[in-house]
C-alpha cells in the first residue's frame, strides 16, 4: 500500500465529459525535440508509452504543435498539425498509449511572434500588433482580418485531425506568449479594432478559435486551454485579468478543463521563472491554479516544479487542483505512479530540478534527463533491467554517479557486485557541485542510487583504496573503472599560484580579499564558485574567454546564475583569457588577453581561482590494463549496437572505464556510459 499521505486522492479516477482518467497524475504537453519531419514517430511514441506503462493517467504531447504554416515546427523539432498526413501517426500513437490504460492529448497552438521567420517556409511571423519579443527576436507583422480568419480555420482543421487521429482531446496554448495570449496581453495587443482595447475585445480571438474547434471536433473530444494565472510582468496580464479570462471561457462552455501555470516567457529571466529549476521552492505557483479553481466550474490542471508525490497528493487532496502534472518527474522516472500504487515510493527516482532536459532543447538538442539515461532512448535503453543468462562477479571502482549506476545496473542483472570507494561517502563530484548555493538538490542523485544498491545487496566498501592487487584478489569476471577526475591545474605560467574551484567549494581554501575567478569551461562550476565566494565576503571578478558568463549553461539555469551574480555585485568580464599569474610582493598579478583585440591588461589581486575542467584519475586502469583480456578496450560496434562485450578469457577479466575516468564530461555522460555498457554484461 502507498505510504505517502493522501495517496488515495492521486489514485482516484477523474471523469471529464465522459472520458475517465484512471488517476489524477499527468504529464503536460512539452517539447522534447523528438519530432521527425513534423510527426510524432517511433521515438516520440515510445517515450510517452513508457509513462503509460508506468501507470500515468494522462500524457500530453506536442508542446507548441503548430496549426499553421507561418507557425513553423522546425525550431524545436516539434509536431506540425497543418495537413492530414499527421493523422496516421496520431492513430498509431493513440493505440500505443490506450493499450496500457492511459489517455493521450496534444497541445495545439499558433506561436504568433514567438517563433522564427528564417526557417521552414520563410514566412513572416505575426502578432496582434507590431511588438518585438525579446526571446524570439522576431519583429512581427500586425495581423489583418484575413490572417485572423485563416488562423481560426487552421485551428479548426487541426481539431478535426485530432479527432480523426483517435486522440482523447487537446488543449490550446494561451501561455508562454503564444498567439492566443498575445491577443489577451495589453503589452502586445495595441489594436483599436474589435480585437483590441478592452479585455472583452482582447478575449474575442480566443473565443472564436475555441468555437470553431468545437464545431470541427464535435462533443466527444475534450478541449482544454493552458494559460497563465499571472504573467508576473508589470506590463502583462495581472492575476485578476487571468482569473477573469479563465472564468469567462469556462462560463461560455468553451473549455472542458483549464491547465494553469505562472509567469510567461518573453525574455531569458521570465523563461527561467516559468520553468522553475532547483533554485525555486517546490510548486511555487500552485496558488495561482488554486485561485482559478475557486472561480470556475471546470476541472483545473497544474504543472510547475511538482517534483514529488507528497506535494502532488496534497495539491489534489486539499482541492487546489483536480489533476496534477509531474512532467519532469516522469522524465526522471516514468514508472512513478506504478511504484506509488505498489507501495514502492522509495524506489522512485525523484527529479532534482536540474533543468538539463529543458536546457538541451533550447540549444537545438533533444530532451535528456541528467540522471536517467534511458529516457528518450526507449528503443535501445531499458527502464527495467533484464536479468542476465548467467551470474558474473563484477568489481566497480569509484562510487560517483557513473560507478553507482554501473553497480546498480549490474546488480539488477543479477550479478555479484563489489563497489570500491576510497572516500567515506558515495557521490563523487556531485558532492562538490551540491555545495554551490542553490545547487544542493543535486545530492538527490547519489542518494537514490545508494538506496538502490543497498536494496540490491551490492557489496559497498567505503574508505577503501582499490589497488590492482585488491581488485584481482576478488577474482572478477569484469572490472569497471569509474574513478572520475580531479581538477585540471591548467597549463599557463604561474599555475602553481592558482586555487581550484574544488578547493573553494569544499572549504579547503577560504576566499579572501579580491579574487579573480577564471572560467575555461562555461558550465555551472565557476558560476557556483563565484556565488559562494561573494557570499563569503570576497570581492570577485568573474573572467572567461567565452562571449558570455556560463556560456554552456542552458536557459533555465543561466539566467538564475546571472541574477545571483548581479545581486552579489560580482564583476563580469567576458572575452578575456588568463595568460599568466605571478607574485608581486604579497599579492598576485593576473595577465589577461582580450580575445577580440589581443590587447593585454593586468589585475592585481589577492587570489586567483580557476576552473580548467578535470583530468581523468586513471592509474588503476593502467595498472590493470595489461592483465585484462581485452586490454581495457570497449568494443564500440557492440556497444553501439546493444550487444554484449566479449567475455573474458579463462582466468582473466574484462576491463572497462567510464565517465570522467575516460574524459571530463558531465553526470549524464557518466550514467549513460554505465547503462549502455552494463545492460548487456
Amino acid at each position: 500500500m502507498p505510504m505517502i499521505a493522501n495517496a488515495d486522492a492521486l489514485l482516484k479516477p477523474l471523469t471529464i465529459r465522459g472520458v475517465t482518467f484512471r488517476n489524477r497524475v499527468m504529464s503536460t504537453s512539452h517539447a522534447p525535440g523528438y519530432g521527425q519531419d513534423g510527426k510524432p514517430k517511433e521515438r516520440y511514441q515510445l517515450y510517452h508509452e513508457e509513462k503509460a506503462k508506468g501507470g500515468i493517467g494522462l500524457t500530453m504531447f506536442g508542446g507548441s504543435s503548430s496549426v499553421s504554416a507561418d507557425s513553423p515546427a522546425t525550431p524545436w523539432n516539434q509536431i506540425a498539425v497543418t495537413d492530414d498526413s499527421v493523422i496516421p501517426y496520431f492513430q498509431e500513437f493513440a493505440e500505443r498509449i490506450h493499450r496500457h490504460g492511459a489517455k493521450l492529448m496534444i497541445q495545439l497552438t499558433h506561436m504568433g511572434r514567438r517563433t522564427k521567420w528564417d526557417t521552414d517556409q520563410w514566412l513572416p511571423v505575426m502578432a496582434p500588433s507590431v511588438r518585438r519579443e525579446p526571446a524570439s527576436r522576431s519583429l512581427p507583422k500586425a495581423m489583418e482580418q484575413e490572417d485572423i480568419d485563416r488562423v481560426i480555420a487552421d485551428f479548426a482543421q487541426a481539431a478535426r485531425r485530432c479527432k480523426e487521429g483517435g486522440l482523447d482531446g487537446f488543449e490550446i496554448s494561451g501561455a508562454h506568449g503564444h498567439l492566443l495570449d498575445q491577443f489577451w496581453s495589453p503589452d502586445v495587443n495595441k489594436r483599436t479594432d474589435r480585437y483590441g482595447g478592452s479585455l472583452e475585445n482582447r478575449m474575442r480571438f480566443g473565443i472564436e478559435v475555441l468555437r470553431a474547434m468545437r464545431e470541427a471536433a464535435g462533443d466527444d473530444l475534450l478541449i482544454g486551454m493552458r494559460m497563465s494565472g499571472d504573467e508576473l510582468y508589470a506590463q502583462g496580464l495581472s492575476q485578476e485579468e487571468c482569473v477573469a479570462i479563465a472564468s469567462e471561457y469556462a462560463r461560455q462552455g468553451l473549455v472542458d478543463f483549464l491547465n494553469i501555470l505562472g509567469g510567461q516567457a518573453r525574455d531569458d529571466m521570465a523563461h527561467a521563472v516559468s520553468l522553475p529549476n532547483m533554485a525555486f521552492p517546490v510548486a511555487p505557483f500552485l496558488h495561482l491554479a488554486s485561485a482559478i479553481k475557486r472561480e470556475v466550474d471546470v476541472p483545473v490542471f497544474h504543472a510547475q516544479r511538482v517534483t514529488d508525490l507528497a506535494t502532488a497528493a496534497r495539491a489534489v487532496a486539499e482541492g487546489h487542483v483536480d489533476m496534477v502534472a509531474m512532467t519532469r518527474a516522469h522524465i526522471a522516472d516514468p514508472h512513478l505512479v506504478r511504484k506509488l500504487s505498489e507501495g514502492r515510493e522509495d524506489d522512485i527516482r525523484q527529479c532534482v530540478g536540474a533543468g538539463y532536459c529543458i536546457d538541451r532543447i533550447y540549444v537545438g538538442g533533444d530532451a535528456l534527463c541528467l540522471q536517467n539515461a534511458a529516457t528518450g532512448r526507449e528503443a535501445t535503453m531499458p527502464h527495467v533491467i533484464a536479468k542476465a543468462d548467467r551470474q558474473k562477479k563484477i568489481v566497480v571502482v569509484g562510487a560517483g554517479p557513473g560507478g553507482l549506476e554501473a553497480a546498480r545496473v549490474c546488480a539488477e542483472r543479477g550479478h555479484q557486485v563489489v563497489l570500491f570507494e576510497r572516500s567515506g561517502e558515495v557521490g563523487g563530484q556531485i558532492n562538490i557541485a551540491a555545495k554551490g548555493t542553490w545547487r544542493e538538490a543535486l545530492s538527490g542523485i547519489p542518494r537514490w542510487l545508494l538506496s538502490q544498491i543497498r536494496r540490491l545487496n551490492v557489496d559497498l566498501r567505503l574508505n577503501t583504496e582499490a589497488t590492482a592487487a585488491l581488485i584481482q584478489a576478488e577474482q572478477p569476471d569484469t572490472v569497471i573503472i569509474a574513478t572520475g577526475g580531479l581538477p585540471n591545474p591548467g597549463h599557463i605560467p604561474g599555475a602553481e599560484h592558482i586555487i581550484s574551484s574544488w578547493d573553494i567549494l569544499t572549504g579547503r581554501v577560504q576566499p579572501a580579499g579580491s579574487v579573480l575567478l577564471y572560467d575555461e569551461m562555461g558550465q555551472h562550476n565557476a558560476a557556483s564558485v563565484a556565488e559562494v565566494m561573494s557570499q563569503r565576503g570576497a570581492l570577485v571578478e568573474f573572467v572567461t574567454h567565452d562571449r558570455m558568463i556560463a556560456q554552456e549553461v542552458g536557459t533555465t539555469n543561466q539566467p538564475v546564475h546571472l541574477r545571483e551574480l548581479y545581486k552579489l555585485g560580482v564583476i563580469l568580464s567576458p572575452n578575456l583569457e588568463l595568460m599568466e599569474v605571478y607574485r608581486e610582493g604579497n599579492r598576485l598579478v593576473a595577465v589577461l588577453r582580450n580575445t577580440m583585440t589581443d590587447a593585454e591588461e593586468e589585475r592585481v589581486i589577492d587570489q586567483v581561482v580557476a576552473d580548467f575542467g578535470t583530468l581523468p584519475v586513471e592509474d588503476t586502469y593502467f595498472a590493470l590494463k595489461e592483465q585484462s583480456s581485452n586490454h581495457g578496450v570497449t568494443d564500440l560496434p557492440s556497444l553501439l549496437q546493444g550487444t554484449s562485450q566479449a567475455d573474458a578469457q579463462t582466468g582473466h577479466f574484462s576491463l572497462f572505464r567510464i565517465g570522467d575516468a575516460v574524459a571530463g564530461r558531465n553526470i549524464h555522460a557518466a550514467m549513460y556510459d554505465a547503462l549502455r555498457l552494463c545492460k548487456d554484461l
